[in-house]
């Protein structure tokens, strides 16, 4: 006896009445910024472990991404927002760290090479 799988497809956008037609798209989809927020999470953790200042970045574009799913564009694009934000604000901050961190060592390499 040969068993066999069903293909079982989910869409990603709901099909109600007011749904645009398929080639045709009125609102573009919010972005959800989930790839700037994992490099921000692994760029803070390399940075002395300090990760959880871009987890809320990481938790608004998954926010944003269970919102499309389920078919809340609103509330999809108020994440959205958030996550972008708190990606641009954890970005400055680590490249402020990391100047700081740059001038720090080349100023004690140069006081090294002093004494």
């Amino acid at each position: 006896m040969e068993t066999r799988q069903a293909d079982v497809s989910i869409p990603l956008q709901s099909s109600g009445w007011g749904a645009a037609a398929p080639g045709h798209q009125s609102d573009p989809q919010p972005r959800d910024y989930v790839l700037w927020s994992v490099l921000n999470v692994l760029l803070w953790c390399a940075l002395g472990g300090l990760g959880c200042l871009s987890f809320p970045a990481l938790v608004f574009s998954i926010k944003t991404r269970d919102c499309k799913v389920a078919g809340d564009l609103e509330g999809a694009r108020r994440h959205s927002h958030h996550a972008k934000v708190a990606n641009i604000v954890c970005s400055v901050l680590f490249t402020l760290a990391l100047v700081i961190f740059i001038i720090i060592a080349a100023i004690v390499i140069s006081s090294i090479r002093v004494t």
